[in-house]
């Protein structure tokens, strides 16, 4: 494990005790709220020797680099994710580098996985007494499953209108589900159990939202990793994520300068925020240190990304990466759910497609050149909320039970061919 001397604010550079994990930086806090990241020891940013090629494989792998020692590592087997070539719709696209990262391949089908794991192993190894989180989904569900893992209590607090589907999941694993009327109503009761408890939180639960634990964060560094070695150690010119508060932006930021670091790549890629509302779009246009809290307009599809307000964290990470932010409609999302499904066989939840909704936009604009290399993140699987897909999909065709009907129902929509060469099922099964 690298050895962690303490935090560090994202924004200011001031330092504070490596048990400030519950709170932000407080220089900050009357100008704009910021998240703290982990400071390791100077030995770890030095040059080293890449994985080997027969070591283990996972998260883990990369244990050296990461705040908790492998030997006391909460592990489901997450990470080593699949990088997927999207041949055919970078064809469609003019794109011959496309690739997504398939984080809906994680024990509990999201890439939040890889946070949860290295919180609630951070939290264990500090003795924590209980873990609890605020989510609409795939965070809380992440957060249940490696609590019970690790044999600690885990609650989660919720809203009212979140995926039916998730709220199972989470209760399945064994966490105590609260919903609240108002949002903001979690992040109140959240911040009461850490403060009078102690409770270890995994996700935001103040406002404005800073982002998530930073030693959580630090999971992400390994989907830069896994991808820089998936490229055979070089490192894509574009980087799109479906993004909320920006927690996998800054921890991918800082495995790719680690791995420059450590002399494996030679390069930063650009980071793209694919968004709902604008936010940050809205501050890199106007120069503004903090995103602004934008309307909500509609009711979006992508209940995972649908915060009104970005952080400063996913602002200094796109900014400094020389990016950008696209704004993801719902009817966008929603078409390139099915073209991900029906031309390269992933099925993934309306926020995840976000990303190709961005890679679409850039492509048009001529921002993403034909012979620039792309990796998206698809962050969660599409069963995760199979209510949005089912308003989009046709209803199954009925048939009669007379299997002569049924040919002809199929036959007159087109689901079976017109041509006698095919054969023909008798009503005793055989095929003439």
């Amino acid at each position: 494990m690298a050895k962690v001397l303490g935090l560090q604010c994202v924004r200011c550079a001031a330092t504070y005790p490596a048990d400030h994990y519950a709170a932000d930086c407080p220089a900050c806090r009357t100008t704009a709220r910021s998240n703290l990241t982990v400071v390791y020891d100077e030995t770890l940013r030095v040059r080293r020797n890449k994985p080997a090629v027969n070591a283990a494989r996972g998260l883990w792998r990369y244990g050296d680099v990461l705040p908790v020692d492998v030997s006391k590592a909460v592990s489901l087997g997450e990470g080593d994710s699949p990088l997927h070539h999207l041949t055919r719709i970078g064809a469609d696209l003019g794109l011959a580098g496309l690739h997504v990262k398939d984080e809906t391949r994680n024990p509990t089908w999201s890439f939040k996985d890889r946070l949860a794991c290295m919180a609630v192993s951070s939290a264990k190894n500090m003795g924590a007494r209980a873990i609890v989180s605020s989510s609409s989904g795939n965070a809380g569900a992440a957060a249940a499953a490696y609590a019970a893992k690790a044999g600690l209590p885990c609650t989660i607090f919720t809203f009212k209108g979140t995926s039916e589907t998730m709220l199972t999941q989470m209760q399945a694993y064994g966490a105590t589900v609260v919903e609240v009327s108002e949002k903001a109503d979690r992040w109140t009761l959240m911040q009461y159990a850490v403060d009078q408890f102690g409770w270890f939180p995994t996700s935001p639960f103040f406002g404005p939202v800073v982002g998530s634990n930073p030693y959580g964060i630090e999971g992400y560094k390994t989907l830069a990793y896994e991808i820089a070695e998936q490229m055979n150690w070089t490192v894509p010119d574009w980087c799109v994520l479906p993004v909320c508060y920006g927690d996998a932006l800054l921890g991918m930021w800082r495995g790719f300068e680690d791995m420059m670091a450590f002399g494996w790549t030679d390069r930063m890629p650009r980071m793209v925020s694919a968004e709902v509302y604008g936010s940050l779009r809205s501050a890199l246009a106007d120069g503004s240190d903090v995103p602004p809290d934008m309307p909500k307009s509609h009711t979006t599809v992508a209940v995972s990304i649908g915060a009104t307000q970005g952080t400063v964290q996913a602002l200094q990470i796109v900014r400094r990466s020389g990016g950008t932010s696209v704004i993801a409609a719902n009817d966008d999302m929603m078409r390139w759910q099915g073209i991900l499904a029906q031309k390269e066989g992933l099925y993934v939840e309306p926020s995840s497609a976000a990303g190709l909704v961005a890679v679409e936009h850039l492509r048009a604009t001529d921002v993403i050149k034909p012979q620039d290399s792309v990796v998206c993140l698809l962050t969660a699987a599409g069963l995760k909320d199979p209510a949005a897909t089912a308003r989009c999909v046709p209803q199954p065709t009925l048939v009669a039970a007379n299997i002569d009907d049924a040919i002809a129902t199929l036959t007159a929509q087109n689901i079976f061919p017109k041509s006698s060469a095919m054969g023909r099922i008798s009503k005793s099964g055989s095929t003439s």
